[in-house]
């Protein structure tokens, strides 16, 4: 591989995506150069597109909200459940913690390219189709070697790097940094339809989520659009998708004809996109961090679609980790365990808790309870709204013990 030049940067971000853009953003606004290197050409497809409120904190911080805002997204202000005749919601407008109570379903391809062209606008410089192919870290600076699309490589040296990559996991990759995920492998199959909802009870400012009525680990996501078109998606472990038809579209309308509620809402859907699938797609790694680079959001890991976490814990460690290189650049000791890694975690594995209260039932138990408490609801639903960070939330702070309790409260029962 012939390295045709070498370039001197201070910031390399690889990935342009919400945390890369975040991230990229901010530390411009501090003053500092950044370079964004992204594989694909946007706009590009992505799912993940039912934010949660806490994300439009890290916008707005980055000083993306108005172009956000001027989009025509499709405003969310909670989520509704539905398991059989069942039926509950939680609103972001009745919550515990502090903070926005609303924020927007979007089409990701548009979104990201807001979002990168914000960063653009201030002054980032990103390019697009290149790919990083090889990273040296065992010098007294980073070293990134970069492939462009015409098969021409350079290599780029900079004081930091920060990996945005999503699903990508460049570093990860190159570093052997790979780890297996705690989470049991589960598909996704999923699809955008045009909807035609007309049930009254439906609220295209939530997310609805269905879960199966005889499979309770088997569930539906379907995030309305503004412009009359949702977001269609089963989960499911892999033996259930075997015993479906090979055909995705077929797959996915099997399960939702399986699924009585859903089918009623989706009755007049006209299924106009082939379904996709992604397999396997909950990650981990070994350390969050290293000497001269940090992992951001999905590069890092990704827990699982069913509380919209993963927008959320990828801008949040965007603007942790902004806020943390940004001293360290101006000269200040750093510690990327202690003040990055330990306090990122700590919304993680909130989240964790809860994700694997809902695939184990439990949570399910308590979401479905008719009679639960107002307190407890709108603790719960900060957590439901990404407000998982908060200490001053004991279901934060202590998410399985609480969960454990409540869950032992709220005894399951059938479905009507």
């Amino acid at each position: 591989m012939a390295i045709s030049e070498l370039q001197h940067r201070q910031v390399v971000i690889i990935g342009a995506g919400p945390s890369g853009a975040i991230a990229g953003a901010l530390l411009k606004r501090q003053g500092h150069d950044v370079l964004i290197i992204e594989r694909q050409r946007f706009p590009r497809f992505s799912i993940g597109e039912s934010l949660l409120s806490h994300c439009l904190d890290f916008v707005e911080e980055a000083g993306m909200l108005e172009a956000v805002e001027a989009a025509g997204f499709q405003r969310k202000n909670g989520a509704a459940f539905a398991w059989g005749e069942r039926r509950t919601a939680f609103d972001f407008r009745d919550k515990f913690t502090p903070g926005k109570d609303w924020t927007f379903q979007v089409q990701r391809a548009h979104f990201d390219q807001i979002l990168a062209d914000e960063a653009a606008r201030q002054g980032v410089e990103i390019r697009y189709e290149e790919e990083i192919v090889a990273a040296d870290f065992s010098g007294e600076t980073p070293n990134l070697d970069v492939r462009r699309l015409d098969g021409s490589h350079y290599r780029v040296e900079c004081s930091f790097v920060l990996d945005g990559s999503g699903y990508g996991r460049v570093l990860p990759r190159l570093l052997d940094l790979e780890a297996p995920s705690c989470l049991p492998v589960r598909h996704a199959v999923f699809t955008h339809i045009e909807d035609r909802i007309d049930d009254e009870g439906f609220d295209r400012e939530k997310i609805l989520i269905t879960t199966h009525p005889q499979l309770r680990d088997v569930w539906f996501w379907t995030i309305p659009f503004s412009n009359g078109r949702c977001s269609l998606g089963v989960i499911a472990d892999p033996a259930y998708i075997a015993e479906r038809p090979d055909d995705l579209d077929a797959c996915l309308k099997r399960f939702v004809e399986e699924t009585p509620s859903l089918a009623g809402v989706l009755k007049n859907a006209v299924w106009d996109t082939p379904a996709r699938k992604i397999d396997g797609y909950s990650a981990n790694v070994k350390s969050l961090h290293g000497k001269g680079y940090a992992l951001l959001g999905n590069a890092a890991e990704f827990l699982d679609p069913v509380f919209s976490s993963g927008v959320t814990i990828a801008m949040r460690s965007a603007s942790m980790a902004a806020g943390l290189l940004h001293r360290q650049l101006e000269g200040e000791r750093v510690d990327w365990e202690s003040d990055f890694a330990v306090p990122l975690k700590r919304g993680v594995d909130a989240f964790r808790a809860y994700v694997e209260g809902w695939y184990d039932g439990s949570f399910q138990d308590v979401i479905y309870y008719p009679g639960s408490s107002g307190d407890i609801r709108r603790m719960i639903c900060s957590i439901l709204a990404g407000y998982a960070w908060d200490q001053n939330n004991p279901y934060v702070t202590e998410p399985q013990r609480r969960l454990r309790v409540l869950a032992e409260i709220c005894a399951p029962q059938a479905p009507a």
